[in-house]
């Protein structure tokens, strides 16, 4: 068989596995990324044929890489084709999932193979049996565990391939000189048992995706031609659902519109340990930023916001204001995700800044608020979250050094904590003992910058409620930052396998 008719569709592959099946044929599977391929890879996978009589490597997708900048250095076709040319290797597929767990109940294979890092109970990659045992339980497998050299893919792409600047590498060194992965994997899972309130904005972003087609002949204007749309759960529905991969139990209150409300929507979009609590704004829609995006370089051409901030009325304003004063006191964090459309009242805002044991905020400044709308309106908070443009439209100065901004605005606001995003100039990180830490930003990747401040602000709220020092926060919230950036819109949630895989990325 050519090395190209090796590598098969998965679903043209399970087919061709019950073949071999009936001709009872002992299917071995190994999965992975195989993205430098190394002695150690060759080895694993010959010791796997060894085990059966039909060899297969499921591969991850681009998508699902998550092993930090600049990954994966070959494309999925280019490691298909790598894989494929070996003698071993009978048939490869590109995984259609983030996880192993459906392709095995897809193929059916006798034997599952993984390599040696998974034997260790405590190892970050040991987790992942736990699900795989389930599949393999349900399809009659086994794993079996090869012993080969240990190379590690990232540590030789960070060595001898890198593309990280040499000033971040600089920066990572000292990094890990003064903290360990284990330190920072041991913090992000002590988030796990905190109950969150998040409250704000709902958004809906709508990307219309347009191909140019030249201009009006009877306007000066763009002609776009309708190619396709996608909705994400945007605003404080995404901060919400990036909170509930780091926790148990996350209680979320916000406004929808009670026409044209996507209540249907919005619930299938969050994850499922997050309960929601619906204010419904009489006679207004649920807020929907609509952008028309050119769909082959993905630049946004312009957006049209269909909304109507006016707020609630005083009857339901003083409905969520009771709720809130019942709630508040059950939780350890309260994230006030302020887009500045109407959902949280000036009345709220100070119940939130009189009750929340801990309070984060975010005040966004956008082109529905811009002017109206800065942090100064919420007279305490905990901890602060705001960008740079944001810092000096309160200031009201396009220059000028940013850290007497900061004291200035944390001392009025009480504040514990307050961090400043500046986008590729990384985040600045302020305490209360008036110290500053710079943490550079580590993105390499930049498909839309939409989403990603929201994402940071979810899980450093998480880490400045623990109290996690301040260049540890820092540097978890822009390698969440990182990861979002790589994502168009809000099309999924970060979560704590892809954060912990991008640091341990960052430290080989």
């Amino acid at each position: 068989m050519s090395n190209r008719k090796k590598i098969k569709d998965i679903n043209n592959l399970a087919k061709i596995l019950s073949a071999h099946r009936k001709e009872n044929k002992i299917i071995v599977q190994s999965d992975g990324l195989f993205d430098i391929l190394h002695i150690g890879h060759i080895r694993h996978l010959e010791q796997a044929k060894r085990l059966g009589d039909i060899l297969v490597v499921t591969l991850t997708q681009d998508r699902f890489a998550n092993r930090g900048p600049g990954r994966p250095v070959f494309t999925e076709a280019y490691r298909a084709e790598a894989i494929a040319s070996l003698n071993c290797v009978d048939y490869v597929t590109i995984n259609p999932s983030s996880t192993v767990d459906d392709v095995l109940r897809i193929l059916k294979p006798n034997i599952f193979v993984r390599g040696s890092e998974y034997k260790n109970p405590l190892s970050e990659a040991a987790n992942e049996i736990t699900n795989q045992m389930k599949a393999l339980q349900e399809i009659g497998a086994t794993i079996a565990f090869t012993e080969e050299i240990a190379f590690s893919s990232t540590s030789l792409i960070n060595r001898y391939f890198s593309n990280i600047p040499d000033e971040i590498h600089e920066y990572l060194t000292l990094f890990w000189q003064r903290h360990s992965q284990k330190e920072i994997d041991h913090i992000i899972d002590q988030f796990e048992n905190m109950n969150v309130l998040v409250i704000g904005d709902t958004i809906l972003d709508e990307y219309q995706y347009c191909e140019a087609i030249g201009k009006s002949s009877k306007d000066p204007v763009l002609a776009l031609k309708y190619q396709s749309h996608d909705m994400f759960a945007g605003g404080v529905l995404a901060v919400a659902n990036h909170v509930a991969n780091f926790v148990k139990n996350v209680h979320l209150v916000t406004v929808l519109g009670e026409k044209d409300s996507y209540e249907h929507f919005i619930r299938s979009q969050l994850q499922s340990n997050i309960n929601p609590y619906f204010i419904k704004q009489d006679g207004a829609p649920t807020l929907i930023k609509r952008r028309f995006i050119d769909g082959y370089s993905l630049n946004k051409l312009f957006e049209v916001y269909v909304m109507d901030n006016s707020g609630c009325t005083k009857e339901k304003n003083n409905h969520l204001c009771e709720y809130l004063k019942d709630q508040i006191s059950n939780y350890d964090l309260v994230i006030a995700a302020d887009f500045g459309h109407g959902a949280i009242s000036l009345e709220a805002v100070h119940i939130l800044a009189e009750n929340a044991p801990f309070l984060a905020i975010n005040t966004q400044a956008n082109a529905g608020n811009r002017g109206f709308h800065t942090v100064s309106r919420y007279p305490r908070a905990d901890y602060v979250c705001i960008a740079e443009h944001e810092i000096r439209l309160e200031k009201r100065t396009l220059d000028g050094d940013l850290r007497p901004m900061i004291k200035d605005i944390a001392k009025k606001l009480e504040s514990k904590r307050m961090v400043v995003t500046r986008g590729r100039k990384g985040a600045l990180v302020w305490n209360s003992r008036g110290e500053f830490v710079e943490i550079p930003s580590f993105a390499h990747k930049i498909v839309d910058r939409i989403g990603a401040g929201d994402a940071f602000f979810a899980v450093t709220s998480l880490a400045a409620a623990k109290d996690v020092p301040d260049e540890i926060l820092g540097f978890i919230g822009n390698v969440v930052g990182s990861l979002a950036v790589e994502i168009v819109g809000n099309k999924k949630s970060i979560d704590k396998t892809s954060t912990k895989k991008y640091i341990a990325s960052l430290m080989r």
